[in-house]
C-alpha cells in the first residue's frame, strides 16, 4: 500500500482539468497507485518518474518515491508540455528533498 499525497501545483492542475473524463481517469490510476499498481511508468532521472495516461492529448504525471510507501505527484501535464514538465517536476523533487 502507498500514500499518495499531491504537491500544490499537481493538486491545481488536476482542478484545473476541464475534460472530466480525464479527471477521473487520473484520480482512477492514483486509486490504484495506493494499491501498487502504476501501470504505464517511465524513469526521466535524479529519482523522478513519468506515469502516462492514454488518453486525450497524452497526460503525463510526474513524481517521486519518498521512502518506501509514500509516492509524491510533483506535476501533471501533457505530450506537448513534456520536457518543460520533466525539468520543472525534476526541480521541485530536489528542492522537496533539500
Amino acid at each position: 500500500m502507498f500514500d499518495v499525497q499531491k504537491s500544490e501545483p499537481f493538486a491545481t492542475w488536476l482542478d484545473s482539468l476541464g475534460d472530466t473524463l480525464a479527471r477521473a481517469r487520473v484520480l482512477m490510476r492514483l486509486d490504484r497507485v495506493e494499491d501498487g499498481h502504476f501501470g504505464d511508468v517511465g524513469h526521466v532521472g535524479e529519482g523522478v518518474y513519468e506515469m502516462r495516461i492514454n488518453h486525450g492529448p497524452g497526460y503525463r504525471l510526474y513524481y517521486y518515491r519518498e521512502g518506501e510507501s509514500v509516492i509524491f505527484m510533483l506535476l501533471g501535464g501533457d505530450k506537448g508540455s513534456q520536457k518543460r514538465d520533466i525539468k520543472k517536476a525534476i526541480s521541485m523533487a530536489n528542492e522537496l528533498r533539500g
